[in-house]
């Protein structure tokens, strides 16, 4: 039966890392896969989740299932972080918290919510997006399209073209908005922007689907949330996939959720309750430890405060690579103007590298780039910083 299956087509980042892994170069950088990597080159375990993981260590006494919605600590610590504990909508129960297993899981439950509940809608993406969305709608069942969003002459936001095509797109469709760092071009819109987009999105009757995955790796924890409490002051209904991935470094714990802000309580209670029946069909019931280790970190002042701190050194961090990535531009005498980069946010960027450029980057220099040209930021060190800007001044010069 299984001959007449021909290979699937490798994912354009899980399939970089692979050759990564297989290339023998001895100064190769990755600089593909969306994983925070330290000074050192390193993904660490943060020391609040080490804390945290040994006080569970010593307390667990069962490996029980978890409700198919998850830890309710775990639900009500992701309310506070996204929306705040004292806001009306909170207290009024008009929010609702299902755990899933990551941010790529609480999309795919999203998707899966809304084609079951709602019907066959268009979830419209910006263009560029993850290249993963489209496949978890697809699969979800729903189609997709884009609207205007990377301006590749300013490298900024095509504010104008995106807010053109908002007006365009027909009543009870989806747009799915990137809470800040946008995933990959790095731009963010302004709070200003927000406020146009989300009366634009509430005024057109669509349903805003935000991915929220990068929370405090642009700015700060609660100022990246802007986006979101925007959306909160014109639209009556809106999800958020959140993820705890990167701001909790818990990347193969598989920690996310799936929030969902309604008109009233009895209407957050009702979508909750075909939240948990789409989660029981899938995988019936989240995982347990990271969550726990999630929960325990916010609720706990002295663990929360080393968690803050360290979410700040690693923004600071990835904020340093940028500047330190345009000034070794500079330095080794590239005449293209890369400063742009340095005012982006989050783990990644566009480049501007052309396919070309990138696989010439990989075949001469073992330096391993998405082929749209997009960097993460957060594979860069100051050790490997003079390889990596030669490399890209050896091709830019050879393209010339």
């Amino acid at each position: 039966m299984f001959e007449q299956i021909k290979p699937a087509p490798p994912d354009p980042i899980l399939g970089l890392t692979e050759a990564f892994k297989a290339d023998p170069h001895p100064k190769k950088i990755n600089l593909g896969v969306g994983v925070y990597k330290d000074a050192g080159g390193q993904t660490p375990v943060l020391a609040s989740v080490k804390a945290a993981e040994e006080r569970l260590l010593r307390s667990e006494h069962t490996k029980n299932y978890l409700p198919i919605d998850g830890q309710p600590e775990f639900d009500s610590v992701t309310q506070e972080l996204l929306i705040g504990a004292d806001h009306p909508l909170v207290r009024a129960g008009c929010v609702v918290t299902a755990q899933a297993p990551g941010g790529t899981g609480a999309l795919r439950v999203a998707g899966d919510f809304i084609a079951s509940t709602l019907g066959r809608r268009t979830v419209w993406l910006s263009d560029p997006t993850w290249p993963n969305h489209p496949g978890v709608f697809g699969a979800a069942g729903l189609p997709t399209a884009t609207y205007p969003y990377f301006d590749k002459q300013s490298n900024g936001v095509n504010f104008a073209g995106m807010l053109a095509a908002l007006h365009t797109i027909p009543v009870g469709d989806v747009v799915l908005l990137h809470g800040c760092c946008h995933n990959p071009t790095g731009v963010d819109l302004q709070p200003e922007q927000w406020d146009e987009v989300a009366a634009v999105v509430a005024g057109r009757g669509l349903l805003p689907v935000v991915d929220f995955a990068y929370q405090g790796f642009a700015t700060g924890l609660r100022e990246d949330a802007a986006g979101l409490h925007a959306l909160l002051q014109h639209c009556t209904t809106v999800l958020v996939a959140s993820s705890y991935s990167k701001n909790f470094g818990l990347y193969n714990e598989r920690v996310g959720a799936l929030t969902i802000v309604a008109p009233s309580a009895e209407q957050a209670k009702t979508a909750l309750s075909h939240i948990k029946r789409v989660i029981r069909a899938n995988y019936s019931n989240p995982p347990a430890h990271g969550a726990q280790v999630v929960s325990l970190v916010l609720n706990d002042p002295e663990l929360r405060q080393l968690w803050e701190r360290e979410v700040g050194e690693m923004r600071d961090r990835i904020n340093g690579m940028r500047h330190l990535f345009v000034e070794t531009l500079h330095e080794q005498g590239v005449e293209h103007d890369f400063s742009f980069i340095a005012r982006q946010r989050g783990m990644f960027s566009f480049s501007g590298l052309t396919p070309d450029q990138v696989k010439a980057l990989r075949e001469r220099h073992a330096i391993y780039v998405v082929g749209s040209g997009r960097i993460s930021v957060a594979g860069m060190t100051a050790h490997n910083m003079d390889y990596l800007c030669a490399g890209i001044a050896d091709v830019l010069k050879t393209a010339k």
